[in-house]
């Protein structure tokens, strides 16, 4: 008698701490994942403030360009200077010089850039749209139907941002950037809600009581043999 029931004492405490444990990290992944679902919302709220004011939008990503061009010309520098004496010393510092250069320039002309990137992107936009049409006449291939179609709205997207350029460098690359936004945006908020529902269900099961299995052992009855 004494043999089990000391064991089931032993077995208890370490369950219910072993429970404790789980909920404490379930609770900790929970708020992580609210976190990420705030951090998701925050997201979509700047992306649809860009895509009303479309030409904020266009200068705060040039300026986010200037400056992620401008630190990466540092930090590489930086490792270009730990390298020195190597073969590669030199093209590090070409590199880290040039972004430098280039961050300079985008963060003190931030219309121009806008302008020459989104002339850029609508030949991008041509050319990727005419190579889809053409290979897809020339391929026929089973999704033949939606290349043709990507292809139309490649041309049709570079031949309208080609008509109204410098005009259409107020608001093609912020509306880029916003619409990156509100889909990253909404891409984290799904993964917080979806991944704070497991952990609620994964903490409700753990938390069920169990069957009892430490029961006491039952007496022989010498009377039944």
């Amino acid at each position: 008698m004494n043999g089990p029931t000391a064991e089931g004492g032993k077995h208890g405490p370490g369950t219910k701490g072993g429970k404790r444990g789980t909920t404490a990290e379930g609770r900790k992944l929970s708020r992580s994942f609210s976190w990420l679902a705030l951090l998701g919302t925050l997201l979509v709220i700047a992306g649809i403030i860009g895509l009303i004011y479309t030409g904020l939008a266009t200068l705060t990503s040039m300026l986010l360009f200037g400056w992620l061009l401008l630190i990466g010309g540092i930090v590489g520098l930086a490792h270009a200077i730990e390298s020195r004496g190597t073969n590669y010393f030199w093209l590090g510092v070409v590199v880290a010089a040039l972004n430098l250069a280039a961050g300079v320039v985008v963060i003190r002309h931030p219309e121009g850039t806008a302008e020459a990137l989104t002339m850029f992107a609508a030949l991008l936009f041509l050319t990727g749209g005419v190579f889809r049409l053409v290979g897809s006449v020339v391929v026929r291939g089973p999704q033949m139907g939606w290349t043709l179609l990507q292809g139309a709205f490649g041309l049709l997207l570079g031949l309208l941002v080609l008509f109204d350029w410098p005009h259409s460098s107020l608001y093609v690359l912020g509306v880029f950037f916003s619409l990156a936004l509100l889909f990253d945006g909404l891409g984290l908020i799904a993964i917080g809600v979806g991944g704070r529902r497991i952990v609620s269900m994964v903490s409700d099961r753990l938390e069920e009581p169990g069957p009892a299995t430490d029961s006491p052992p039952k007496a022989p009855d010498d009377g039944q043999k």
